[in-house]
């Protein structure tokens, strides 16, 4: 019962650093950016549409003058719960990120904008849930890439992957891989990287997760065969360092496409 009780107290006080410790890089500018992640789970009709102005009309222009961006908005079309709209906001520090519903609320003009979404009534919500993330960037990959087919505003998708580990210590062996190699091999297999996150606050933990981008879908299996094929992968994925045992217990995979008023 002891050793649970200083194991549990233990693992407390590692996350309780964690994000105390981000905290303070946020606030000392460490060029790491934060991201939450937000996911808005609807029912078809007339919450996608709510939803979809609220997005394009009121929350995305608002917290683009606040300094947010660029702010991502995307359909979940192949994942677990859909309609599902999904939006990734990056923020230069923790603060920011976790305050910003507060000053939406003091914009004038986003409380206009936003009046139909922010004041449907209980018998007509104008969403089912919101779930929230909130991660840091890796050391490796300090900011999020658009992808050149988000800058032409070309066809595009996205995926999102989320790894967990089954412990702290597969976590942290997992994380160091994309630093040992991972994200070069992303590129050679021709997937478009835009971030990477390490989990601070949500749900599952411990996990990370990253988004990548390619044209298609029918060309995203061909560049995983790619990615599964390298020889560096290969290397990597067995090395005794990272093959001992499994570092990820499961993954949650998101296919996503852009909503029209996405910035990435």
């Amino acid at each position: 019962m002891q050793r649970r009780q200083f194991l549990a107290a233990s693992l407390g006080a590692s996350a309780l650093a964690m994000v105390s410790d981000a905290y303070a890089q946020g606030k000392a500018g460490t060029g790491r950016e934060f991201y939450q992640i937000r996911h808005y789970r609807l029912e078809n009709g007339a919450q996608t549409k709510l939803a979809s102005a609220y997005f394009a009309d009121a929350l995305i222009p608002a917290l683009t003058r606040a300094g947010f961006g660029p702010i991502g908005a995307f359909a979940i079309d192949i994942g677990p719960e859909t309609p599902t709209y999904t939006l990734l906001i990056p923020g230069s520090s923790v603060e920011a990120l976790v305050t910003a519903d507060l000053h939406l609320a003091e914009d004038a003009e986003f409380q206009k904008a936003a009046d139909a979404f922010w004041n449907a009534p209980a018998s007509s919500p104008s969403f089912q849930r919101i779930e929230s993330s909130l991660l840091i960037a890796f050391e490796g990959w300090p900011k999020l890439t658009l992808p050149p087919s988000s800058v032409a505003r070309g066809k595009r998708i996205f995926q999102l992957r989320t790894y967990e580990s089954p412990t702290l210590r597969d976590h942290v062996r997992k994380v160091e891989m994309f630093h040992k190699g991972e994200f070069e091999i992303f590129k050679s297999a021709g997937l478009q990287s835009v971030f990477y996150g390490d989990t601070l606050i949500g749900p599952r933990l411990p996990s990370l997760t990253y988004m990548l981008s390619m044209e298609s879908l029918e060309s995203l299996n061909v560049h995983w065969e790619a990615f599964r094929n390298n020889a560096d992968w290969k290397r990597l994925s067995a090395d005794p360092r990272y093959a001992f045992e499994p570092t990820v217990s499961n993954i949650t995979n998101l296919v996503l496409s852009p909503l029209e008023c996405s910035q990435i």
